[in-house]
């Protein structure tokens, strides 16, 4: 089977198109990924505004701003990651029980291993999507612990 290429031919007229639709979602930005770090500052940052605004925010992002609050929690100070950890909850997928799952284990601050732990044991009681995730963690961290990982 050959493609005619020919000007005005219908097989030149689907190259052109494919070429054009690459073309406009190569110029089309996901600009997320800067909201998502605007609203992860103001959680984080000393005087960064009100908490529950950005959480409400990230919350309608939903599952794309996880990576990034993942990530923020490596290095925010204390209430940092206590902020971000409401966010996780407020976002409420499933995924994040992985993540709250290793800083119940690995956080440096007892209170924020209690924090993941708390968030794990709400979800696993709530009975929905969240549930069988957050036992799966939960019981994880309960075998991490038990091996004397963590601080």
């Amino acid at each position: 089977m050959s493609v005619s290429l020919q000007a005005g031919s219908p097989g030149r007229a689907r190259v052109w198109l494919a070429l054009a639709l690459i073309l406009v979602g190569a110029g089309c930005e996901d600009r997320s990924y800067r909201e998502i770090g605007a609203q992860i500052n103001v959680l984080t940052k000393p005087g960064g505004g009100p908490a529950a605004d950005a959480i409400a925010q990230l919350a309608r992002i939903g599952h794309r701003a996880l990576p990034q609050i993942e990530t923020a929690l490596h290095t925010a100070p204390p209430r940092g990651k206590s902020n971000l950890i409401r966010a996780l909850d407020a976002i409420g997928d499933p995924e994040a029980a992985p993540i709250a799952q290793h800083f119940a284990v690995y956080d440096a601050s007892a209170e924020v291993r209690a924090a993941c732990e708390e968030l794990l044991q709400r979800w696993a009681a709530a009975g929905d999507r969240r549930a069988g995730p957050a036992r799966q963690a939960l019981a994880r961290v309960s075998e991490k612990r038990a091996k004397g990982e963590g601080p």
